[in-house]
């Protein structure tokens, strides 16, 4: 019982200053259905398939009526060494992956959303060719999941704030 007192006193407190959840109503609440309706656009290189495939297994959880938007997401890939060994060789590898991502209403072709998600992945480097490249794509992979949520998360913070400007 004396665990139950605070929690409400945090429920209540934080709704009276006007916080609300973003994914209210479930997968079937205005923001969901907003992110159900975004479509991705192509994205290139092995990078841009692993993004979108993330984006679109992040959308496809939502429902929506069909793509209203157009998700254009344009990928920076790097991989720079530093960390010098006496012998000049690298010892470590930072991989760096950022995305400038665009939201297009499909009905009007107006840009509506414009920003930027980033992260970056440290690597070892060994001895071993195949080691490192398979660290390098595994980190790849991770950075892919990162940038994916990153993205998402702010295409519903947008749709949130738009549900709560059509709605006064």
């Amino acid at each position: 019982m004396k665990r139950f007192i605070p929690l409400l006193a945090v429920t209540v407190l934080l709704s009276a200053c006007g916080l609300r959840p973003v994914y209210g109503g479930g997968g079937h609440g205005a923001v969901a259905q907003a992110l159900g309706n975004v479509e991705v656009q192509p994205i290139e290189g092995k990078s841009g398939w692993l993004v979108r495939n993330a984006l679109n297994d992040r959308f496809s959880a939502m429902s929506g009526n069909g793509p209203a938007y157009k998700l254009v997401v344009k990928l920076d890939d790097q991989i720079s060494g530093f960390g010098l060994r006496g012998d000049a060789a690298i010892t470590r590898e930072r991989r760096t992956l950022r995305a400038r991502y665009q939201l297009i209403d499909g009905a009007t072709g107006a840009q509506v959303l414009d920003d930027t998600a980033g992260s970056d992945a440290g690597i070892d480097v060994t001895s071993s060719e195949y080691a490192t490249i398979a660290a390098e794509d595994t980190a790849l992979e991770r950075l892919s999941q990162t940038v994916a949520d990153q993205i998402v998360a702010r295409l519903a913070l947008f749709a949130a704030r738009n549900q709560r400007h059509e709605g006064q």
